[in-house]
């Protein structure tokens, strides 16, 4: 009983940030279902019914068809480049020592300090001087650039824990670097890597201003943070159709994260257990 009383403020905590969490999601998801009268008039009742038109009009409003299918081209590109490039360096970096690879470790740190909006008119000059400016194809380059702090430091604390000793013994056998990265590192560190993936999943398909300024408001190019607005109005919104279209522009993520989650919890937990 003691102990039980002693847990209380603590249970009280966690349910208070649970409906927290909740309510905004109900009122989110019921008012996917409602119009406008029934939103205003009746925030946090049930919708009176579950049809689908305010999903029907917002898929054909903005074009959400064919913005889906290019952020998902954007995005799982550059997950793929991400990941390319930030397995190798956070190997190198994991198993280096010495002054030089501890300030290479540091200058990928220095990465997290940078404003988002700081680099905004220098991508757009690079743009424009590659001629990729309005494409896909910039899109997909930059945003692996953007990444790779996190994905580099994140990786490196994985693969440190890794025995040296099996690198030694892989290395005994004949294994090449590329061998004892793909068969002894990259499966141990599965649990980072879907840390890395789950992370830049959610930046990239959230992301806006550049596709915005890069990509253009283009509907056969642009991606599906940049097609959502369309669905405002000046004369006045129709707030059951906005919102049922980042329903939609949602489920992709729900999809991600429901796949990763265990990753996630298992690298969490590791995390926690080194501690």
């Amino acid at each position: 009983m003691k102990l039980g009383k002693r847990w209380l403020p603590a249970h009280l905590l966690v349910w208070t940030y649970a409906v927290l969490l909740i309510v905004p999601l109900y009122y989110f998801l019921a008012s996917a279902f409602k119009s406008n009268e029934e939103i205003f008039a009746h925030p946090f009742a049930l919708p009176e019914s579950f049809g689908f038109g305010n999903f029907t009009t917002a898929y054909h409003s903005a074009d959400l068809g064919p913005a889906i299918v290019n952020s998902a081209l954007v995005t799982v590109l550059s997950l793929a480049l991400t990941l390319l490039l930030a397995l190798p360096a956070a190997f190198a970096l994991a198993r280096s020592t010495g002054r030089l690879a501890s300030a290479m470790e540091k200058v990928f740190s220095l990465g997290f300090l940078i404003p988002t909006f700081a680099a905004l008119f220098p991508t757009f000059l690079l743009a424009a001087a590659t001629g990729l400016f309005h494409t896909r194809a910039f899109m997909v380059l930059f945003l692996p650039a953007t990444a790779m702090p996190l994905s580099v430091v994140i990786l490196v604390q994985f693969m440190r824990t890794i025995p040296r000793e099996m690198e030694e013994a892989a290395r005994m056998d004949g294994a090449s670097t590329y061998t004892v990265l793909r068969h002894i590192y990259t499966p141990m560190c599965l649990p980072g890597i879907a840390t890395v993936v789950l992370l830049n999943f959610l930046t990239f398909w959230n992301e806006y201003l550049y596709s915005l300024v890069i990509i253009g408001p283009d509907p056969e190019q642009r991606t599906v943070q940049v097609a959502l607005p369309t669905l405002k109005a000046i004369t006045g919104t129709d707030y059951g159709v906005l919102t049922a279209g980042t329903v939609l522009t949602l489920i992709p993520v729900w999809v991600v994260y429901t796949v990763l989650q265990k990753r996630m919890q298992a690298a969490l937990v590791n995390g926690a257990v080194k501690m």
